[in-house]
């Protein structure tokens, strides 16, 4: 952050200190004395090095130097082309002074080596007065204005952090971070989540930890149910049913486990904010003497508006999602069915909360006269993705009861997408379970390859397949395979093993080594499966392991 000017009143006409550098002990009287008495404090040195040296480790920065052009130990000219050499100086300005170099060669010399005023003795009392104040005004305002720009890069930053947030305890520490970096202060920020979970931030120059609730009172959050701190309370009501953003003040203790002694002297401002009505507002908290000029009250409104704005859309996607994660589910089969056939064990996960749900499903039904097993995928994530998921399982299911083959059912399921238009494509799985013989019979339409293990302990995936569905092209017949008792089949979508950057043969064959040394026992083998390849959230995962217990007559 860019300093704010030295001392007590930084408006463009207050007083100043004022550094003197002149080896003349009569020039440096008579310079000190116009400027005291116009309410100026004043430093003098007697020559450019111990001027510079001052400047080094002075400190605040007085807000001007006046600089004798002839100085014994070098020039004034070389004074200030090392003050304004250094970032730390830059901005000083500096006047020269003369009694000799008075030529407009001189007076050129000086400006273009970076003076901001030159003035040739004897100076006027009134003359030097109205140079001092002249040159105050253009560097306080110069000041104001690249402190301000900075500020507001960081609002920007800031803002930039808020809308790009993932979850609410995302939003509290970009807003508290936020306020703290703009405003050079200890900042809280405090709201409640799209779930209705009290969460609260605390940024501290330029970082952000989270924070503790509020604790103890009796009163709860009207949109969460959370307990309420009362002061907290009797801000909320102050703010009423508004939308927009408000800034209070209140005593030092007015919000809950404010850091002190931030708060000690002066108080807290409170900025409130709401984007749409009836919603929990975001408030942000910081010491009251932060936010000190129309500038900092500003900045602070921006900020906890564009934090409001950033939580209502988290919250708005958040409802949305949930609301289509409850549809998807409701596509799904609530239990696993019994069957003297296979001990049946499924995991479903659905992608992380930031990601669009999508079209993984599973199938397992009893028919008359075998048990069919499915796990399709269709492809992309979005809210068509599974509504056209929950229109393929229940066809699936209609076609099975109808009696029709692994092979059949494909076809069928080919013939709906193009009767419906569906411009997704899927890919499906199905096995067969014969409960004469045993024997499976696998369909596979472009999807990842089932792995049997035998009960020898040999692993292999049944490679077999056809084309993926949508593309109206033809499926071939149904591979058959020995369904020996003891024999273990697993089905998957590409949720559980596709990564980046890693070849999916080289995870199927990770796959296979992993099942290869887990129990029989269905709900361990799909706990270890998704222990070996822990989902990265990308992607829904839908898994089903069966044991296979033979022929049944």
């Amino acid at each position: 952050m860019i300093p704010a000017p030295s001392g007590p009143d930084n408006s463009d006409n207050s007083a100043a200190t004022v550094l003197i550098v002149d080896d003349n002990p009569t020039n440096r009287y008579v310079l000190r004395t116009t400027l005291s008495r116009a309410g100026h404090d004043v430093i003098e040195a007697e020559d450019g090095t111990q001027a510079l040296a001052m400047l080094q480790t002075c400190g605040v920065l007085p807000e001007v130097t006046i600089v004798d052009v002839r100085l014994p130990d070098m020039t004034g000219f070389d004074v200030c082309e090392r003050i304004k050499g250094d970032p730390a100086t830059a901005a000083l300005p500096v006047i020269h002074v003369s009694a000799s170099a008075i030529t407009a060669t001189d007076r050129t010399q000086g400006l273009n080596r970076g003076a901001d005023a030159y003035l040739t003795e004897p100076i006027a009392p009134d003359e030097l007065l109205a140079t001092v104040g002249a040159t105050l005004r253009y560097a306080r305002a110069r000041r104001r204005a690249e402190r301000l720009a900075d500020r507001l890069l960081h609002l920007n930053k800031a803002t930039l952090l808020l809308y790009s947030a993932e979850d609410a305890a995302d939003v509290a520490r970009a807003a508290a971070q936020g306020a703290a970096i703009v405003l050079g202060t200890t900042a809280v920020a405090a709201l409640v989540s799209p779930h209705g979970d009290p969460i609260s931030a605390t940024g501290r120059g330029g970082s952000a930890r989270d924070a503790t609730d509020a604790e103890g009172s009796a009163h709860e959050d009207p949109a969460s149910g959370a307990p309420m701190d009362p002061r907290v309370l009797a801000l909320y009501k102050a703010f009423g049913d508004r939308t927009g953003s408000h800034v209070f003040t209140t005593g030092a203790d007015g919000w809950p486990g404010f850091p002190a002694p931030q708060a000690a002297e002066g108080g807290l401002a409170v900025a409130a904010a709401r984007a749409k009505p009836g919603r929990p507002p975001v408030w942000l908290v910081v010491p009251a003497g932060a936010v000190a000029t129309p500038d900092d009250t500003q900045l602070l409104t921006q900020l906890a508006q564009a934090c409001a704005l950033a939580l209502e859309a988290l919250r708005s996607y958040t409802e949305e999602h949930d609301l289509a994660l409850t549809l998807q589910r409701s596509f799904l089969p609530d239990t696993l069915p019994r069957s003297d056939l296979a001990e049946l064990a499924v995991r479903y996960l659905p992608a992380s909360e930031h990601t669009e749900i999508g079209g993984d499903f599973y199938e397992a039904l009893p028919t008359p006269g075998g048990l069919l097993l499915a796990v399709g995928d269709v492809a992309g994530h979005s809210l068509d993705a599974a509504m056209l998921m929950g229109q393929v399982r229940h066809a699936l299911r209609a076609y099975a009861i109808e009696g029709h083959s692994p092979q059949g059912i494909l076809e069928r399921v080919e013939n709906l997408l193009g009767a419906v238009q569906a411009s997704l494509t899927l890919t499906l799985c199905i096995v067969f379970v014969d409960a004469a013989t045993g024997t499976l019979h696998v369909s596979n339409a472009g999807h990842l390859p089932p792995l049997l293990r035998s009960p020898d302990g040999s692993v292999r995936f049944v490679r077999d397949h056809g084309p993926l569905l949508g593309l109206g092209l033809p499926q071939p017949a149904a591979v058959q395979v020995p369904g020996e008792a003891g024999r273990v089949l697993v089905m998957t979508t590409d949720g559980l093993i596709e990564r980046r950057h890693e070849d999916i043969e080289d995870s199927l064959g990770r796959m296979a080594d992993v099942l290869r040394d887990l129990p029989n026992d269905v709900e361990k083998m799909c706990d270890g499966l998704l222990a070996a390849f822990p989902p990265d959230g990308e992607d829904d995962v839908a898994l089903m392991a069966a044991h296979l217990t033979g022929a049944q007559g």
